[in-house]
């Protein structure tokens, strides 16, 4: 069977979590060694050996899947004009899209993936046309697709209430996590890291940091995480706040409350944490804090359990099915909560190495190896003659 894959999100240099989910699930795919022939659809060249599968010894000894990269530049409206061009004049027996929306033009045997319906549940987090968008695209995916895959239970309920797909026809994939997170031992490293990110200073350790790693933008919720970190600061004034990632639309509201609380000088904006870095920086956290007020999956709490940080989330959307019993849940609505967490984890060391044990533990439900067995499961669910409608 040829497996026909859009693989232009995972070609970004700094990829966030869909990006990275394409990009982990093509490698693993290819992996597999299943027999099945694969083509890449880029917009560009990739990079040397982006693509090239893992070398884990817990992969499928079959051999690497044969692979076609087919780059077919386009400047603008890619995936609707150039892609549907593509796979209309040369048909894959299935087309796959891992992290972005069917083109209008596409094989009936198509599989796609939805990843989170936050928009429709925190409309005030999206910008008008992006809601706007984002509603039609799921809407398309859904009902266009042959199959589609949901990161979580979560995201499935949703979109079987929001567009009222069939349940049948979404099959519920957890995602994987990056295997080679593990907690940086090395002392050096550590303040090294912190140092050239502005939390340490030099010959001096490192205040206790609360720690936050993603996009700066309204649906993660960090207002509510300033005022509650402003508010256990008063018991606990030697902590710092570290906000790391790129800055998102409508993030001003995040500085001017770090300004008008007079934080600045107790919070810090380091940007993009690059790949190699992420480990020392979870590392030495006093806790990793994600309230996000909805994700389809939520990344950045297994990556924060694989480098040992104890964990505080929202007890919401699919955060409590990731995290398992590896995080302290709070109500994201709820300033006081979130206070009462951070305050538990500084003072609470039982409940600190209880979460972290049991962060250890839950990593062990997560494999991209996995992920890639149960999405090719349902790609060759779908390629089956016997499931194979008129092609357009």
């Amino acid at each position: 069977m040829l497996i026909g894959i859009d693989a232009s999100r995972a070609l970004r240099r700094e990829r966030t979590g869909t990006e990275n989910y394409s990009w982990q699930l093509i490698r693993h795919l290819l992996a597999l060694g299943s027999g099945h022939r694969f083509r890449l659809y880029c917009p560009q060249p990739p990079p040397a050996g982006l693509f090239d599968p893992p070398d884990r010894a817990n992969l499928a000894a079959a051999g690497v899947s044969p692979v076609e990269t087919r780059v077919i530049p386009w400047p603008r409206l890619w995936t609707h004009l150039r892609l549907s061009l593509e796979v209309a004049q040369h048909r894959p027996d299935v087309l796959f899209v891992p992290s972005h929306v069917l083109p209008l033009l596409h094989p009936r045997r198509s599989v796609v993936t939805v990843h989170d319906l936050g928009y429709r549940l925190f409309p005030e987090a999206h910008r008008p046309l992006d809601r706007a968008y984002l509603d039609l695209s799921t809407r398309f995916n859904a009902h266009s697709a042959a199959a589609v895959l949901a990161d979580s239970q979560a995201t499935k309920d949703d979109l079987v209430h929001y567009t009222g797909v069939a349940a049948a026809k979404v099959t519920v994939v957890h995602l994987g996590r990056d295997e080679t997170l593990a907690p940086e031992q090395d002392p050096g490293r550590l303040a090294e890291v912190q140092q050239r990110l502005g939390i340490g200073q030099p010959g001096r350790p490192a205040a206790p940091y609360v720690l936050y790693v993603g996009t700066l933008q309204p649906r993660k919720n960090l207002v509510r995480l300033v005022d509650a970190f402003a508010a256990a600061r008063q018991q606990h004034p030697e902590l710092i706040l570290v906000l790391a990632g790129r800055r998102g639309w409508l993030a001003d509201p995040i500085f001017a409350r770090v300004e008008a609380l007079g934080l600045h000088d107790a919070v810090r904006f380091p940007g993009y944490v690059a790949d190699a870095d992420l480990p020392a920086l979870l590392s030495g956290a006093l806790c990793f804090a994600f309230p996000s007020l909805h994700e389809g999956f939520g990344f950045p709490v297994l990556e924060a359990q694989a480098c040992g940080a104890p964990v505080l989330a929202a007890n919401t959307s699919s955060l409590p099915e990731v995290a398992g019993q590896g995080a302290l849940l709070v109500d994201p609505l709820d300033v006081d909560a979130i206070t009462a967490g951070l305050l538990r984890l500084a003072g609470d060391r039982a409940l600190v190495d209880h979460l972290r044990a049991a962060g250890f533990a839950n990593l062990r439900r997560f494999s991209w190896q996995r992920c890639a067995q149960e999405t090719l499961a349902v790609l060759e669910n779908v390629g089956r003659p016997s499931q194979r409608p008129a092609d357009l």
